[in-house]
């Protein structure tokens, strides 16, 4: 179970145990309309991550934009709490962790024009045709990630899978209410775009990666 208690701690597996802090959320988050004023406290921009595996992009990008606000949303629960206490011991208070669906979580919890950034990062690609209907980039959640953007915000994706690529082109390329832009630097890595876990591991083995970005402009 996950509740907004500190200190506490998660036990999963083989005694691990980490000290989640605040970060991480009570699902009773996805029960209705987030309220990002209050989740953070503040009312700086929000961006999000779809699919935070263990944390590395948002653990440094948190960090050095103390200035704006960052929700993690994983859908393995060990991933989710493996951040939020990673960032619970990093001391950062603009960061939040949830362990839940992504797609429905926008769908349904998060209001209109509310968010500055999506990032979503080596999603699982789903590489047999029987199951790309699984795949997160579809043309229902651009057009939610559409409506959550503010005018101005972006929607930031890369993968190293090919043909998942050459399908996220075909959702983009019918997604209304975008305009392509240059890639923004998420990180101050060499030869890195985002500083992911899965971005290190796939230059170390020579991958290649294909990257969009996309400004809502009405």
């Amino acid at each position: 179970p996950m509740r907004n208690e500190s200190p506490r701690y998660l036990t999963h597996g083989r005694d691990e145990k980490w000290l989640t802090g605040n970060v991480l959320l009570d699902e009773a988050v996805t029960a209705g309309p987030v309220d990002f004023a209050a989740m953070f406290g503040n009312t700086r921009p929000v961006e999000i991550e779809i699919g935070t595996g263990k944390g590395t992009f948002l653990l440094a990008r948190a960090a050095a934009r103390p200035e704006l606000n960052f929700l993690g949303i994983e859908w393995a629960g060990s991933y989710a709490a493996y951040s939020a206490g990673r960032f619970d011991r990093a001391g950062l208070d603009n960061v939040r962790m949830l362990h839940a669906d992504a797609t429905e979580f926008v769908a349904q919890c998060v209001p209109d024009q509310s968010v500055w950034r999506v990032h979503i990062y080596f999603p699982d690609p789903w590489p047999k045709r029987k199951h790309h209907r699984r795949r997160s980039i579809q043309l229902a959640f651009v057009h939610e990630i559409r409506r959550v953007l503010k005018v101005g915000g972006q929607l930031i994706i890369v993968t190293d899978h090919l043909d998942y690529f050459r399908h996220i082109r075909r959702v983009l390329a019918n997604a209304v209410g975008f305009a392509p832009v240059e890639f923004p630097q998420m990180t101050d890595g060499d030869g890195e775009l985002t500083g992911t876990n899965f971005e290190r591991k796939y230059i170390a083995q020579g991958r290649p990666f294909y990257n969009a970005a996309l400004l809502k402009y009405k």
